[in-house]
């Protein structure tokens, strides 16, 4: 026998065929379905198979954790199935679409290496004879099957039609036993079943349980929808006794009252015509939801939210300019050309105080001072500032918002920072912009591009409150380490201002002016009690830290006058002297 065919116009099945494992499913005769393919074993066996025929054997493995199966690891029974595409996506993965064409059972193991070879059996299924019982059992199977396609909702509407048009109980079985959730071994003792009626049934048997099953969800559905209903007709009857009551001048539960404060905050807020109106809408709703009801904290929650938003609540903007540069040269050593640019933004805001002027970029290494610019551009203009640090979001809702449809709903951190800030024009902070990620939960730097852009931001809709806010009057500063962090679109729309690295001498006075009486402070000394020398704090620098920014330095800085802290503490000295020595003896080697 040189090989045998699967039914008119398909390949011949050769004898000895090429065995390609499978795990965690069954492929039956018929079915057409895409495998991914990774194991050395199996993409040599394609690659040196298909040139000669297209034909393959698949065997599930009885335990799908193994690696490399041995024959042994194999059922005997498999499918013989033909390649019909095969896609290289990498050296090492493959994947193939296959249609199975028939059973085949092992007769003799040829080869197991580099890859399972195998000399093969087609044997053939025993159909009994027609019949009206035949024809029931096969019409029984048929109904059973379509009605639970029809029930499930993950099968496709197209699937109850193909059902009912076929004709053959053979095939019939082996285009349901894969949809089937039953085990593999299950599905595996199936495919060995030669006999087309005891296959049949057993076939009928898992989907008459799964058809019991999904007619009790249906159940289940059904009775939740009349609940659902029932509490319709209940909260229409208690709108109905709560005006009986009112006309009585009975029943008062204190909602009224609620509703009457939430309606005097609104106005407080004085928020634009629309979203008056939308929560004008949302305050008729509570007159007729029973205050027990979940959805009713859900609408207050959402109105307190509007009232409390700074809707014309602005700071007035404090625009003398050496007064700014008195606060920038107070806060910052050196960095000239960064204090002169924001002096001319600050210069442009005063001159053209609508004006929409760029987003500006801090963009330098950790530890040189960005964020602290940022909070004294706001002392210097008189403003709130408002620090969101985006390193980290992966959820597109921290920018938007939820949508009031979920639970636990809120919106998103923009109007959140803006709430608490309590004005609508602060400066606000995007602290590492360059660390914003995405994942299936959305982009941020996407939703960011409306935030940053003057010319859409006046109408900014956050998902939670869905009305438009106006972000135009919000300064935006943002701070990254590194420009290629930065999406594309989004650096089209900020100004980059580069903050280099420190120098040595840059350093020292930054020590000698900021760090050292901070820390002498932050250990309690007084600085009576030590005396800096300045070659000491010169040798931190050379030989104790090696970075562009100061957040070490300080560290160290710290380290040596808990070193003082502890002999004045104890009582020893009343005055230490650092010296580059005292600094050797405490910090240890050199770095």
């Amino acid at each position: 026998m040189d090989g045998a065919a699967a039914g008119p116009g398909a390949p011949r099945v050769p004898e000895e065929l090429s065995i390609l494992p499978i795990r965690g499913f069954v492929l039956f005769p018929g079915a057409v379905l895409p495998l991914t393919v990774s194991r050395p074993a199996s993409i040599k066996l394609l690659d040196d198979t298909l040139p000669i025929t297209k034909v393959v054997g698949f065997l599930t493995q009885r335990d799908e954790q193994k690696e490399e199966p041995a024959p042994e690891d194999l059922y005997d029974v498999g499918t013989a199935a033909i390649v019909l595409k095969l896609l290289r996506q990498a050296e090492d993965q493959l994947v193939i679409v296959v249609q199975g064409l028939r059973r085949f059972a092992i007769r003799k193991i040829v080869a197991t290496q580099p890859y399972l070879r195998a000399e093969i059996d087609l044997p053939q299924s025993i159909v009994p004879e027609q019949s009206s019982e035949w024809q029931a059992e096969f019409q029984n199977l048929r109904d059973s099957a379509t009605r639970l396609a029809q029930l499930r909702p993950d099968v496709p509407e197209e699937a109850a039609a193909v059902i009912r048009n076929i004709d053959d109980p053979e095939q019939l079985a082996e285009f349901l036993t894969p949809n089937l959730d039953i085990p593999v071994a299950q599905k595996q003792a199936i495919l060995e079943e030669l006999d087309v009626r005891k296959r049949l049934r057993a076939v009928q048997t898992h989907v008459s349980a799964e058809l019991e099953v999904a007619q009790i969800q249906q159940k289940l559905q059904e009775d939740v929808k009349s609940q659902f209903s029932d509490a319709q007709r209940k909260a229409y009857l208690r709108s109905q006794l709560k005006a009986i009551q009112r006309e009585l001048g009975e029943g008062d539960t204190g909602a009224d009252e609620q509703v009457a404060r939430l309606r005097t905050r609104l106005e407080e807020a004085k928020p634009p015509a629309e979203v008056m109106a939308q929560a004008e809408r949302e305050l008729k709703r509570l007159d007729i939801i029973p205050p027990a009801s979940p959805e009713y904290s859900v609408i207050v929650s959402y109105v307190e939210t509007i009232a409390e938003l700074p809707w014309s609540k602005l700071s007035e903007d404090n625009l003398d300019l050496d007064k700014a540069q008195e606060i920038l040269d107070r806060d910052h050593y050196d960095l000239e050309k960064v204090k002169r640019r924001l002096i001319e933004y600050l210069a442009v805001r005063k001159l053209n105080p609508q004006g929409h002027g760029p987003i500006l970029c801090l963009l330098g290494p950790p530890g040189v001072g960005k964020t602290s610019l940022g909070q004294s551009v706001a002392d210097a203009l008189g403003r709130r500032f408002v620090r969101m640090s985006l390193g980290g979001i992966r959820d597109e809702a921290e920018i938007r918002g939820h949508r009031r449809t979920y639970i636990g709903s809120m919106p998103g951190r923009i109007i959140q920072e803006l709430r608490r800030a309590g004005t609508r024009n602060p400066v606000m902070m995007l602290d590492e912009i360059d660390k914003i990620g995405a994942d299936f939960r959305g982009d941020p730097a996407s939703a960011l591009l409306e935030v940053l852009d003057p010319r859409q931001n006046n109408t900014f809709v956050d998902r939670y409150l869905d009305v438009p806010f106006d972000l135009s009057q919000i300064i935006f500063i943002a701070t990254a380490n590194y420009i290629g962090g930065i999406p594309g679109p989004l650096l089209d729309r900020m100004e980059l201002i580069d903050l280099p690295g420190y120098t040595e001498r840059e350093k020292l006075e930054i020590g000698k002016r900021y760090l050292l009486p901070r820390q002498l402070s932050e250990n309690g000394l007084k600085p009576e009690q030590v005396n800096w020398d300045e070659e000491a704090l010169r040798l931190i620098i050379t030989d104790y830290t090696h970075e562009a920014g100061v957040r070490e330095l300080e560290r160290q800085i710290g380290a040596v006058c808990r070193a003082v802290a502890a002999r004045v503490a104890r009582g020893t000295t009343e005055y230490v002297d650092v010296t580059p020595a005292f600094v050797r003896e405490t910090l240890g080697p050199a770095r």
